[in-house]
């Protein structure tokens, strides 16, 4: 069954051990993004672990291959269970994020690779130079890449997740924001879908933020979306 992650779109430690507590047993899967980890550091992490979460860690590396891999071996050992690189950080970084991942074992982190971002559209891509290919192209060109030379899996839009579960290996792992419960806002995202349709595409974790944060009830909200999940 695909599982949630919510994912800690906040400021502070104190705001996101708050809102860890207050969703309670709801969640146990959080992501911490480049805004709560420029300004908390490793001490959120240790925070979220300490209460007993899971932690997807979304920084997105793009670097030479030895800064990558020391990065990913730093994350290891705080313990976080899914890490994020981008796919055009090309071959050699891609396998020594795997490298040092795997010195962890298999409760070690998985490497997922981004490929097109969920905010991008068609003239987005054609604004950096990418012309000649949709975004579900590219998605596919760069998952197919990523995963060849050691991706554990792709953090895909829910829009993709159907047609990158079909072409890629059993196991393969399919990380989903732009996720919006029905009748809800969009907010920045450009290519969304409800719970329901990315699980039935594939998806293997849904990414919600602002519904269950921002919402009057986050426990209530939480559920319902693990309702449409089901």
């Amino acid at each position: 069954m695909a599982e949630l992650i919510v994912a800690l779109d906040v400021q502070s430690r104190a705001e996101a051990v708050e809102k860890v507590k207050a969703i309670g047993d709801a969640v146990d899967f959080y992501k911490i993004g480049l805004e709560l980890f420029t300004a908390e550091g490793p001490d959120v992490v240790k925070a979220v672990k300490d209460l007993g979460k899971r932690v997807f860690l979304d920084l997105k590396f793009h670097d030479i291959p030895r800064t990558v891999e020391r990065a990913v071996r730093s994350g290891g050992k705080l313990g976080v269970d899914l890490m994020t690189i981008h796919s055009v950080g090309a071959k050699a970084m891609i396998e020594a994020a795997r490298t040092a991942a795997d010195e962890f074992g298999p409760n070690g982190p998985k490497i997922l690779a981004v490929t097109v971002l969920t905010s991008l559209d068609q003239a987005d891509l054609a604004d950096v130079g990418i012309v000649g290919r949709t975004p579900a192209e590219q998605v596919q060109a760069m998952a197919q890449f990523a995963t060849a030379h050691g991706a554990h899996g792709l953090v895909c839009s829910p829009k993709e997740v159907g047609l990158l579960s079909r072409a890629l290996p059993a196991g393969t792992l399919f990380i989903t924001p732009g996720v919006r419960p029905a009748g809800s806002a969009v907010g920045d995202q450009k290519r969304v879908a409800t719970p329901a349709e990315a699980v039935r595409d594939g998806a293997t974790h849904l990414v919600v933020g602002r519904p269950i944060l921002a919402a009057s009830d986050p426990v209530a909200a939480a559920k319902a979306i693990r309702a449409e999940m089901s």
